[in-house]
């Protein structure tokens, strides 16, 4: 009996010395792999910890900077996460926010820095401008006083930089300064042309059906300045010795078009489609995104675009460079009144020009007689009329008799004969003419009729045909002057006119 009592305690005490041990090495087995987990946690922590900061990092030193090029570039790549695996989806989603606010934020001062700029620039360009504008009237006045050609050169040159002080404010939303009435289109064409280096370059074809179309006063000045710009930069980017055609046309009800054409170096796709995104007249143009040194063309043409509603289009030219398309819509032309006297300089329709040599009698007119043809220069021994004696009918080669005869009568009105008219037949289309410079001898009666007959006041010129007649004098003035130079050594690259690319 004791001895199975003491072999139960055995059996008892050996069962619960099993029990502790295995207990224990499971105790010992847990707590191993407790610190294991223990272990990896802080691996994988710190793995988190290191990716974060390399993102952070990664942040600040390339996608903060790449998206702020961004803005002005838009074909710049911005990097994204480097471990997105790597990075919980809070702090993922924290990195992106902390660059669209630094986006958000850097185009916000953008457009403070911006808006200053503009502001300083267009306070600066309206004095520069007005004392440009007295320059201007001064140098027109010497123009008056003394003959020198330097003074149209330097009348030219302060123009281009009325140009250029004129866009610049433009450009900065300010008004064109100057104002302007009811002008015909094509006087505005040739106000254009004339503030562009190269202008001589320039040949501008009126197509216009209406001889006196014309721009409303509040488009005129706008237009002039836009179209400045395209033929800058059309003569820019050409070479200097080909032309620039301009053709004026105008399309049935729906305004006018102005085509602007050169044989220049012509764009890539990503410049052409700059410019096109530039004249599509966006609401706002950073001056920081024009470039270094800027380039305002485009975007002058795109601010006047925006603000008085004309476009324009830009596309390969046939001539090899490229051309622009200046739509004018209907509601900003208007037609000039018949008081209204055109520019000299104005060149005419084409189509009127063509259509008055074709046109013949209206129906129903007397025929007039045929003219049979003069030689240019008589035959030998033939006496040529004196200018006291009046001339015979066209054939008629014998002297008139100096002796005494019967006291002539009246003298007729000289009729529509042979000679006046061959004298007044229109010209045939697009054949040169000669005026008759030669004065004509008027008989006794026909002068004492204009002495009994009341003077007439004298016809007031406008200033059109004031400046015109004094442009042409000063352009015989010069062509006169340039004749002895033209064995002269060329200009010095210091009298450049001054007008690059826009």
């Amino acid at each position: 009996m004791v001895a199975w009592i003491v072999a139960l305690i055995a059996v008892t005490v050996a069962t619960w010395s099993t029990a502790r041990m295995y207990q224990a090495r499971r105790d010992a087995y847990g707590a191993s792999a407790r610190a294991e987990l223990i272990e990896r946690q802080a691996k994988a922590a710190e793995a988190r910890t290191t990716a974060l900061t390399e993102e952070i990092r990664q942040l600040a030193r390339k996608r903060i900077p790449a998206a702020a090029t961004a803005l002005s570039h838009r074909t710049a790549p911005v990097p994204g996460l480097r471990e997105a695996a790597g990075i919980e989806g809070d702090a993922a989603h924290l990195l992106t926010e902390a660059v669209q606010a630094v986006r958000t934020a850097v185009l916000e001062e953008r457009g403070r820095v911006d808006a200053a700029a503009r502001s300083a620039m267009r306070g600066t360009s309206a004095k520069i401008q007005s004392l440009l504008n007295q320059s201007q009237h001064l140098l027109q006045e010497l123009q008056h006083e003394y003959d020198d050609p330097r003074i149209l050169q330097l009348d030219f040159r302060n123009e281009l930089a009325l140009r250029r002080t004129q866009a610049t404010a433009v450009l900065c939303d300010a008004w064109p300064g100057l104002a302007r009435q009811n002008s015909s289109l094509v006087e505005v064409v040739l106000g254009a042309q004339s503030r562009v280096a190269g202008y001589e370059r320039i040949k501008v074809a009126n197509h216009l059906r209406q001889e006196r179309l014309a721009l409303v006063a509040r488009a005129a000045e706008p237009l002039a300045i836009a179209l400045a710009e395209l033929l800058a930069n059309a003569t820019a980017y050409s070479h200097p010795d080909t032309e620039v055609p301009v053709t004026v046309q105008q399309s049935a009800g729906r305004g006018a078009l102005i085509l602007v054409d050169d044989a220049g170096i012509g764009m890539d796709d990503d410049a052409l489609k700059r410019a096109r995104a530039l004249l599509a007249g966006p609401s706002e143009v950073l001056l920081t995104e024009l470039g270094d040194p800027p380039q305002t063309g485009f975007a002058v043409v795109g601010r006047l675009i925006a603000r008085y509603g004309f476009s324009c289009h830009i596309e390969s030219s046939p001539y090899g460079g490229m051309r622009t398309m200046l739509r004018i819509p209907a509601h900003l032309l208007t037609v000039m009144d018949d008081d209204r006297t055109l520019s000299v300089l104005a060149p005419k329709p084409v189509q009127a020009r063509g259509a008055g040599a074709a046109a013949g009698p209206p129906p129903g007119a007397p025929a007039a007689p045929l003219a049979s043809p003069a030689p240019a220069t008589p035959p030998l021994g033939t006496a040529l009329p004196t200018p006291s004696e009046p001339a015979g009918p066209a054939g008629s080669a014998a002297p008139v008799p100096a002796g005494p005869g019967p006291e002539p009568g009246p003298v007729p009105e000289p009729g529509p004969g042979p000679a006046s008219a061959a004298e007044e037949a229109p010209p045939a289309a697009g054949l040169p003419t000669r005026r008759r410079r030669s004065p004509r001898t008027a008989s006794p009666q026909a002068s004492t009729a204009r002495q009994q007959a009341p003077e007439e006041p004298p016809l007031l010129r406008t200033p059109e045909q004031a400046g015109a007649a004094w442009a042409a004098l000063q352009e015989g003035t010069l062509s006169g002057r340039r004749a002895p130079e033209r064995s002269a050594p060329p200009a010095s690259p210091s009298d450049d006119q001054g007008d690059d690319e826009t």
